[in-house]
Parts: structure tokens; sequence; C-alpha cells
């Protein structure tokens, strides 16, 4: 059995024809934890999971792209991102439900900044919103699935900054969902008790500065990911993304690290029941 532990079933990629993937990701005995981006997608997360209880789980939170207007020119599907104030209280409400496995996905981005407003203002923004997932993360026993994502010129900035706000906080009980920074980075993860995430990006060509990483991770810190409807594996690329497609993910970990296709399903399962306390 596969988990695609990180994917957005919820977002409006999947409205015409949600039913057919559904059907085909749980014929195939998987399990799918739907994260939130905004209320409005947090919502439906939870709803998903109370329909599909067992099959499905949920992750509640409010992007750091969604905490101001912006337009997000993702290769697959561009959007506009719609500003939101993060409202504890409505947040804490959902996340009370019992489908809901984690806080996320919540974090920095600073690849997605907006050019009308001061540098410092969206950064400490993002870092005041984030402590307050943190908290809330805390007040309700749950992990925390982190966003990150720098830019191009400063690689490893969001990651460096975001873990030192961890470190701050005295929290480590969270996944980097979509790791994309370098080996250095990784190990400072590693070393502080995080788990690491991977989704198709690993199976790209061009991603041969996160095939250390991958080699270097040790199996019980590593989980798999879609991050569907993004980030169609390197076999499907240029298709939508969807949760069946987390087997290219476990190939390219298994052949990596030179191990059985097998030996990755059955770890990465282990490590993701455990860490969300699923109950399968």
């Amino acid at each position: 059995m596969l988990i695609d532990t990180h994917a957005h079933l919820n977002f409006n990629a999947y409205k015409d024809d949600i039913d057919q993937v559904i059907s085909r990701t749980l014929g195939a005995g998987m399990k799918v934890i739907n994260v939130g981006s905004q209320f409005s997608t947090s919502e439906r997360a939870v709803k998903m999971a109370k329909e599909y209880t067992g099959q499905m789980y949920a992750a509640v939170a409010l992007h750091p792209i969604h905490l101001h207007e912006t337009y997000v020119d993702e290769v697959e599907i561009p959007f506009k991102s719609r500003e939101e104030k993060f409202v504890e209280a409505d947040y804490e409400k959902l996340a009370k439900e019992k489908s809901v496995v984690a806080i996320g996905e919540c974090g920095l981005d600073y690849f997605h900044m907006p050019e009308d407003i001061p540098e410092i203002e969206f950064v400490n923004k993002q870092k005041e919103v984030f402590i307050r997932h943190i908290n809330l993360a805390r007040k309700l026993d749950l992990p925390i699935i982190l966003h990150c994502r720098s830019t191009k010129s400063e690689p490893d900035r969001a990651y460096l900054e975001m873990l030192e706000i961890l470190k701050q906080e005295n929290f480590n009980h969270a996944v980097i969902h979509c790791y994309t920074a370098s080996l250095e980075v990784a190990k400072k993860y590693l070393e502080a008790g995080f788990m690491i995430s991977f989704t198709g990006i690993i199976t790209f060509p061009n991603a041969k500065v996160l095939w250390p990483v991958v080699e270097f991770a040790p199996m019980d810190r590593i989980m798999i990911e879609t991050d569907a409807p993004y980030l169609a594996p390197q076999a499907v690329r240029g298709k939508r993304n969807e949760p069946l497609y987390v087997r290219y993910v476990a190939e390219k970990i298994a052949e990596l690290k030179n191990i059985s296709i097998n030996q990755v399903e059955e770890k990465t399962t282990e490590n993701a029941t455990n860490f969300f306390k699923l109950n399968l």
C-alpha cells in the first residue's frame, strides 16, 4: 500500500472528474492526505476525509502565498492567489475534526514576492503567521506540514530562516513537504529531528542536486507525495498529477538507494502512519 502524504484533490483542478480520480486512487488501495491552502480548501479537505473515512485524511492551514494577493505562475496551473487573513479560531475549530491529521501546509514562500509590498513587510508577515500555525499545532498536538520555497538567487534562505524559527519555537514534529534545497540544508533539518518528503521533482533529469539528498536521508525519515495536481513525475510530465503517480517517486527512491520498491513502499507507509497517527 502506498500513501500519498500530500495531495490537493480538494482543488478546483479536479472539479470536473473528481469521482473518477478518487475511484482510481482508492481502487489501487491507496491512502491520501489532502492538504488545505486556505480556509475554503481546508474545509473541502475535511469534507472529503469525512466522506472517505479511513481512506482519505485532511490537513488544514493558510498557505503563505495567500497572505497577499499575487500572481502565481505555476507551470501546470497558473493562478492568482486570493488574500486571506489567518483567523486562528476558525482554523482551530476545523482542525479539531477527527479526520484532520496535521496543520499544513504553512511556512515561508519567498519565491512569489509581490512587487508592490516592501520585502521586510512581506517576510515579517509570513513569519508571524507561521508562528501562529506552530502555536496552533502545539495546542492541538498535531504535526505540521511545512511549505518552504526560496528565491532562485538565494535557494537556501527561506529554509534556513524557517529552521531558525522552528528551533526558537522548540518545535520539530514536522515534515518538509516537496523538499528542493541542498544536501547541506537537509542535513541540518535531519539533525534537528524533522522528516523530509519528496515529490516527482526527484524524477526530473535536471533535479540531480536532489539525488544526494535522497541517497543520504535515512529511510525512517522519508515520506513520499505527489503535490497533485502539480509536479507530475517525468514519466507522465505534462499531465495533471494525481495520487496514483506517487509510485514513480517511490521507484526513483528505490533506484537511488539501490533497494526494492517494496522496501520503499513498506517503510514510507510505516513512516506516514506513525507520523500522522493514521488509523489504517
